[in-house]
């Protein structure tokens, strides 16, 4: 698939296609130097002051650990990614204009993390609807080399209805038909259907430097979405409350198009 040019103009009727048809589309170098140096101090804070695994623990055992104290999209840099226009742009052109904030992640990724099993991220809404798109954005601040690592995906495996794990007993092994995306500049993004198998593999020399990673995902308007997070309601008053999103993606943070938490299944 031909890589976009980092989402600087409007995507055209083949990239959708392109999309529609793989599955994924390549935005290489999407975010500007400025922005990642401010977004790489927060993943390090993420990480290393323990807010991560609080809000793991917040999804884990919510009756237990309750809210965060903290929320990815309220450090200013991680807020600023999400609503960050050339990407807004970029899924107006896949999805249409109106789509919905779902969830966000940010971690720092060590040098000789393992890799992580072939599975797929999407959720199901209330009308059982696959034609409606849920997308994920996967933003690979240092970029995707040798030293981090790469990310293999299956082109067109969104197309056909399977579980989350389905492919999770083949590991990280290659499968027939994919595709390895292992040179990236740094602030590439990946834009993923929600539903294609991806899995990301170590570098392949052994450990090499950390992979900041942050991924953020986005609903088509036009049905209800299953949350992933007991607390998002929170997440989506916060954005609103610091005016992340401007009148042109006025369902971004609407609570609206999402069912009851029902935990993760």
């Amino acid at each position: 698939m031909t890589p976009h040019s980092g989402g600087r103009e409007a995507l055209d009727t083949e990239h959708r296609r392109q999309f529609l048809e793989s599955g994924y589309l390549i935005l290489p170098g999407l975010l500007p130097e400025a922005l990642r140096e401010r977004l790489a101090p927060e993943v390090d804070r993420w990480v290393d002051e323990g807010l991560r695994a609080r809000s793991i623990a917040a999804c884990t055992d919510p009756d237990r650990y309750g809210p965060p104290p903290l929320l990815e999209l309220e450090l200013p840099a991680h807020g600023e990614l999400l609503t960050h226009p050339p990407l807004l742009r970029a899924l107006t052109g896949l999805i249409g204009p109106s789509f919905v904030f779902h969830h966000l992640h940010s971690d720092r990724h060590a040098p000789d993390i393992p890799g992580k099993a072939w599975h797929h991220d999407y959720e199901p809404n209330d009308r059982a609807d696959p034609s409606l798109l849920m997308v994920h954005a996967l933003h690979y601040l240092g970029g995707l080399d040798e030293k981090v690592g790469s990310l293999a995906v299956l082109p067109g495996s969104h197309r056909h209805a399977a579980g989350k794990s389905a492919y999770a007993r083949h590991g990280t092994a290659e499968l027939p038909g994919e595709v390895v995306i292992d040179r990236l500049p740094p602030g590439s993004t990946v834009l993923l259907n929600s539903a294609l198998f991806h899995a990301r593999r170590p570098a392949a020399d052994g450990p090499g430097r950390p992979r900041y990673f942050v991924d953020a995902s986005y609903c088509q308007v036009g049905a209800r979405w299953r949350p992933v997070k007991p607390y998002w309601r929170r997440m989506l008053a916060r954005a609103r409350e610091l005016d992340l999103a401007d009148r042109r993606w006025p369902e971004l943070f609407a609570e609206r198009h999402f069912t009851e938490y029902t935990g993760t299944v």
